[in-house]
This record gives structure tokens, C-alpha cells and sequence, in this order.
């Protein structure tokens, strides 16, 4: 019997939807025991959000400072073949419940030496998040053989408005007749996740090895290089404004929660600044810089590839 842990935290519901097509055929496949953890704070997160608890939650969400969790379920020494992890991008960070789980001593003994598929289901852009958890699983000795980026059928600009708009009305849309379009992964990119699950059935099946080629030819990740340059640049502010706020205070703090005001407007104009300006500057810079990108776009697609 093949033993596959599958780790995941959901808010809005539509990690655990992509979760279940995946493992649909996982499921079905007797020589398989399937264990899905689907982890939780104590104190957990909303949906849709309150405004200043969204916007609040980021301090923690980009310096770790991680959640008390409920109790996992979970046999962390069963010795699991496979370990699936699914998990969202919070402020160009991994979600703080995944972080939290990541930082466990559960997670220390059930990842030692395991394979590992990483999964991400957000908007665009995941890079600087995946490279955290790709680090904690090299902390904790795990092997990462697959990785999958499901992102927003939005693209990055229709996600700008619609992704914070789903996130704090608890509505996907479309809004105004479309010109907001939907936010979420596309319900047939969803259905599509089956073939991973499929791929994954068959290699336990047949006692193939679960390596970096367990996913190659699933088109399981497109790298949007142009957003590589922005995260950078995002993500510097993020842990400045960070670091101020959190020497404010606590969350809901009222002396956090008046600056707060002000980190918004700056995060809408890095995103409507810093994006357009990678983009630009990855049009003007690609005769010289194609070997680069190639080796940056490998190395966040790694190890599915493009």
C-alpha cells in the first residue's frame, strides 16, 4: 500500500476544490491510502476578510511570525511516499498557516527525507513565495519532485482589482458588465488538475520513481518572467513597511492600523509602478538578457518545468 499525505490550507474554498480533482484519482485507486490534512489556526483567518484585518495580517504574513495552530490529525512518522502541499501566496509569502505547518515539529518528522509535489493556486505572482517554501523544504531535508502554479484566469492586470475585491467581499464577479473580470483559477483549469493526480496514480502504480520527471510534460507551471523583477522590488518595500508596522504593535493595533492607510495607497502604486516597469524593462533588456531569464525561468518552474 502507497501512503500519500496531502497538506493544505483553504480559505476561500478553492484550494480544496483543485485538491479534489488532483487526488480524484488518487481516490479511486485501492493500492493508494490517501491522508488529507487540511490545517487550521486557532484563532483562524476569515473570509471575506475585514479590511484592516487583510491588510494588517501582511507584517506577519512577510517575517514568519506565524499562528498557534489547532492539533494536525496526521501520522507524522507513517512514512508516506508522496507529500502533496498546497498552499496560497499572501503578500508575495507563503499563507501563514502554511508557514506555521512548515515550522512544526510535525512537518520536521513527517518531511525528513520525503518527496514532495508543491501546489499553488493565486494570482500570478507566486515566485518569491514558492522560493520560501522551496527553502523550508531544503531546511527540512525534504526532495521536491513537482512542482504546479494554477493562477488567476484574470492575468496580472484583471487580478489587481478583482483578486483584493474577492478577498474582502467574499464575491469572485465579474464586476461592472466584465470590466473587473472573475477572480480565481479558471473552474476548467481546476478540473484539469485530475491529469496530476493521474500522473502521480500511475507512477505508484507501476513502482516508477517519484523525481523531478514526475510532472514534465503536464504543463504544470508557466513563469511569467516579466513579474520576476517586480516581486523583487515589492517584496524589498513589503519588508520595510514590515518592519515598521510591526514596531507599531500587535495587530489591530491603533497606531498599526492609522499607518496602514498609508502602506495601502503605497502597495497600489508599486503594483500599478514596479509591474509596468518590469515588463519594460524585461522588453528592453531581452536581447541581452536571454540567457538569464531562461536560467530564472527554469529555476522557478523547477523541478516541472515550462
Amino acid at each position: 500500500m502507497k501512503k500519500v499525505l496531502v497538506v493544505h490550507y483553504t480559505q476561500t474554498g478553492q484550494m480544496g476544490r483543485v485538491l479534489e480533482a488532483l487526488c480524484a484519482p488518487l481516490k479511486a485507486d485501492p493500492g493508494i491510502s490517501l491522508c488529507v490534512e487540511q490545517v487550521k489556526p486557532k484563532r483562524d483567518f476569515p473570509f471575506p476578510w475585514p479590511f484592516f484585518r487583510f491588510f494588517d495580517t501582511f507584517p506577519e504574513a512577510v517575517y514568519g511570525d506565524i499562528p498557534e495552530m489547532e492539533p494536525y490529525a496526521f501520522d507524522p512518522d507513517a512514512g508516506y511516499d508522496l507529500v502533496i502541499l498546497g498552499y496560497q501566496a499572501w503578500f508575495l509569502s507563503p499563507s501563514l498557516p502554511i508557514q506555521a505547518f512548515l515550522k512544526s515539529p510535525e512537518a520536521a518528522r513527517a518531511l525528513k527525507g520525503a518527496k514532495v509535489v508543491t501546489l499553488v493556486a493565486c494570482r500570478d505572482m507566486w515566485l518569491k513565495a514558492q522560493e520560501i517554501v522551496v527553502a523550508e523544504l531544503q531546511r527540512l531535508g525534504a526532495e521536491h519532485v513537482g512542482h504546479i502554479a494554477l493562477v488567476d484566469e484574470a492575468g496580472s492586470a484583471g487580478s489587481f482589482l478583482a483578486t483584493p475585491l474577492w478577498m474582502l467581499t467574499g464575491e469572485p464577479g465579474p464586476r461592472w458588465g466584465g470590466l473587473i473580470p472573475k477572480a480565481g483559477v479558471a473552474p476548467h483549469k481546476v478540473a484539469a488538475a485530475s491529469r496530476f493526480g493521474e500522473r502521480i496514480a500511475e507512477r505508484l502504480k507501476e513502482g516508477q520513481p517519484l523525481d523531478g520527471a514526475l510532472l514534465k510534460g503536464l504543463d504544470a507551471v508557466q513563469v511569467n518572467i516579466a513579474l520576476i523583477s517586480s516581486e523583487n522590488a515589492i517584496r524589498r518595500g513589503f519588508k520595510v513597511w514590515g518592519a515598521f508596522l510591526r514596531f507599531l504593535g500587535p495587530q489591530g493595533n491603533w497606531r498599526r492600523q492609522a499607518v496602514l492607510l498609508v502602506y495601502v495607497l503605497w502597495l497600489c502604486v508599486a503594483i500599478l509602478v514596479f509591474v509596468p516597469l518590469g515588463f519594460l524593462f524585461r522588453k528592453l533588456s531581452a536581447p541581452f538578457s536571454k540567457r538569464r531569464n531562461a536560467e530564472l525561468a527554469a529555476r522557478y518552474a523547477g523541478p516541472s518545468g515550462e
